[in-house]
């Protein structure tokens, strides 16, 4: 299946298909000077595929995690382009997940004002999410993406069959911005994951999912107004993250936790554990609100004493509501 972004000059189209890992070639142009950026828990396998069909290939690995979206492994990578001579008429791959997706992202963002990148997501989380929508950031102090764009991939290669290799744990992480994604957008997605198995319809959720995120950011790329209810969850979650020192708890499990205090309904945020307990995440953590509270103040969003927050009054329906740093310290009291 092929789903086109549509944002005139950037479009660009998004290719769902089993084995489509090996098929780049087909539809990139990979003639010239092509550097594939990945992490050592990439598979050989794939990084190798890739690299077969470039006549011209470099490769930089990175280490896994979520600390090499740093400004000095982002400088690692513009030396290499500078080494090999890269133009503004070569590319850049990211293979792999979120965090090399954010990172050859901006790397391509910013090399001679921009040159062309593509993304091969490997995970859950970037294959469901992050893959597409043009956002590319670094961290900053273990701020998360404080540095960043809004730069756009020339194609997107989701291919399923790369999940097959993923820890349980990485593979039920990801799948966390697609359950956010029925919540906030898609009953129809919801239910299925409430209702349906889930490894079973891997392929639909990928699809529901991307479907979701694609619709909203044809309409507001640069996060004006509507791509902010993409953030639902992310606020508290990013602050969870960073208080254990992006380490402890992955992206997709903090996110699950930021989602918690800001649905409407106490029925529905029940069926929420309900799924959650079917995914075998947390509902919970140690609570350091006070920490979490000073992270959230260094939040893009944050405007003072208050933030951009997304509510769920409704499933399929979203909200954007200001919020003061009380009140949003109340409800983290009274939810987690």
């Amino acid at each position: 299946m092929i789903l086109h972004m549509d944002l005139g000059k950037n479009s660009y189209d998004i290719l769902i298909k089993k084995g489509c890992l090996h098929e780049i070639k087909d539809h990139i142009d990979l003639q010239r000077n092509v550097l594939i950026v990945s992490d050592d828990g990439v598979p050989n396998i794939y990084i190798e595929a890739v690299q077969a069909q470039c006549p011209n290939a470099f490769v930089h690995i990175v280490k896994q995690g979520e600390g090499a979206k740093s400004l000095s492994v982002y400088q690692e990578i513009l030396e290499t382009l500078l080494e090999h001579k890269f133009s503004r008429k070569d590319l850049i791959i990211a293979l792999g997940g979120g965090v090399v997706g954010d990172l050859a992202g901006f790397v391509a963002s910013c090399y001679m004002r921009g040159i062309a990148f593509i993304q091969v997501p490997t995970t859950t989380l970037s294959q469901i999410d992050s893959s597409i929508g043009g956002k590319v950031a670094i961290n900053l102090h273990e701020v998360k993406n404080i540095i960043g764009a809004f730069y756009q991939p020339k194609m997107v290669f989701v291919d399923p069959e790369t999940l097959c290799t993923l820890s349980k744990r990485h593979y039920i992480n990801g799948l966390v911005e697609a359950l956010k994604a029925g919540l906030i957008y898609d009953q129809e997605l919801f239910h299925l994951f409430e209702q349906e198995d889930i490894e079973a319809n891997i392929e639909t959720i990928i699809t529901k999912a991307l479907f979701v995120k694609k619709t909203v950011v044809e309409q507001d790329e640069k996060e004006q107004n509507l791509r902010k209810i993409l953030n639902f969850g992310h606020t508290v979650g990013h602050a969870i993250e960073t208080s254990y020192h992006l380490q402890e708890f992955y992206h997709g499990e903090c996110v699950a936790l930021g989602i918690l205090p800001f649905i409407a309904d106490e029925d529905i945020r029940n069926r929420v554990r309900s799924i959650y307990q079917k995914l075998g995440l947390r509902d919970h953590v140690p609570a350091n609100i006070d920490q979490w509270m000073d992270i959230m103040r260094n939040d893009k969003k944050a405007d003072k004493d208050t933030i951009d927050t997304i509510w769920v009054p409704a499933i399929g329906h979203a909200e954007i509501k200001s919020m003061t740093f009380d009140e949003i310290r109340n409800l983290l009291e009274n939810t987690l």
